[in-house]
């Protein structure tokens, strides 16, 4: 591969490794799923980039969010993007209390839940200068449950279906981004970035969650947030390495959320105080390889993983909290319509069960 060659892969390569938890991303924009009172933060993913050497390069296809090289000073980007999620799930619960081993007094809730959410978001990037930029995200979230729950010891254990919507805006997100060094052929480049989450969105403690559905008695949201709760700031590294004739990239990050006092939850409509909620820590990794297939089309592969904490109330982990891990493998494609316009496209596929089991995702970027 000639240099001019391994400079234009290496760009889109930049533009693959942009984020580690996009997956959990379309999480956190939802915000918390579970019908709990106090519900988990789902993960919202960092935006780590980098900027390729100094030719005008070939874009490999980009799989976690985020751009793929710093934009150059003074220039402006503007990227909407669609993302298009689904999740099932399956939840047995005890509402009651065991006296002896086998031996239950109360209702046994056993639940299937199918998850849909469509996010819409408008994303402005800005160059500081030639390793810099900042960068703004306005997400629309669209979500929809069909929850299918039974209650095995009720006298009539028969299917009750319990849909449930929400739709408003999500948490709104601003990305400072960093060239650490000047990378090259056979040379590293690093990227830093510092993500703040805003919650613009509505979050898990505003929407009502009901206790009296039978066949949900553990509880279930009438209406859906989309947004996490809680304010977020998240650091980020990425590494791009190119590799004749393909390009590695790796990124490392962490996602603290700020707690929150005095927090106040709607149960069966009433307000339910709760207190301090600490939301876990997030650390996410992720790596892969991108490779141009021509002068306008390019392909990537990844893998993202991410640890999300348990939640905190009052200083305690509430009974049933566990950490998360969500894992996805990644594929994309990416065609350069012009100079000043390319489409991008990727799948991912869920790894476990916490994990959407299939999110789809079009970028389409256009430098004015």
């Amino acid at each position: 591969m000639n240099p001019n060659r391994l400079k234009q892969t290496a760009r889109h390569a930049l533009c693959a490794a942009a984020c580690a938890g996009g997956m959990a991303g379309a999480y956190a924009q939802a915000g918390a799923s579970t019908p709990d009172a106090v519900p988990n933060p789902r993960p919202a993913a960092p935006e780590p980039v980098g900027k390729a050497p100094e030719a005008k390069p070939l874009e490999v296809a980009p799989i976690f969010e985020g751009p793929g090289v710093l934009t150059p000073k003074g220039k402006f980007v503007f990227e909407p993007s669609f993302q298009y999620a689904y999740s099932t799930s399956n939840r047995v619960a005890l509402i009651g209390y065991t006296i002896i081993p086998a031996i239950v007094i109360g209702v046994i809730d056993v639940r299937e839940v199918k998850r849909t959410s469509l996010t819409t978001t408008l994303t402005g990037r800005f160059g500081l200068s030639n390793r810099a930029e900042i960068e703004f995200r306005l997400p629309y979230v669209l979500r929809k449950d069909d929850s299918v729950g039974r209650e095995l010891q009720a006298s009539s254990p028969e299917a009750v279906n319990f849909p449930a919507k929400g739709n408003d805006i999500g948490d709104i997100e601003a990305i400072l981004r960093y060239q650490l060094n000047d990378g090259g052929l056979d040379k590293p480049f690093f990227v830093g970035s510092l993500r703040f989450k805003s919650r613009t969105g509505k979050d898990p403690f505003e929407v009502d969650t009901t206790t009296t559905t039978p066949g949900f008695r553990g509880g279930i949201q009438s209406e859906l947030p989309t947004g996490s709760g809680f304010y977020g700031l998240q650091p980020a590294l990425t590494v791009l390495f190119p590799s004749d004739p393909a390009v590695l990239f790796g990124t490392v990050s962490y996602l603290y959320s700020f707690e929150r006092d005095d927090v106040v939850a709607l149960t069966n409509g009433t307000p339910t105080p709760i207190g301090t909620v600490t939301p876990g820590g997030i650390y996410g990794l992720n790596f892969g390889m991108g490779m141009a297939l021509n002068e306008k089309s390019s392909f990537s592969i990844g893998y993202e993983h991410s640890i999300v904490e348990v939640t905190k109330v009052n200083g305690v982990i509430p009974a049933g909290s566990v950490r998360l891990q969500l894992a996805t493998l990644l594929l994309g494609y990416s065609y350069r319509m012009s100079d000043k316009q390319s489409l991008n496209l990727s799948v991912g596929a869920g790894l476990t069960a916490d994990t959407p089991s299939v999110t789809l995702t079009l970028r389409i970027p256009f430098t004015l």
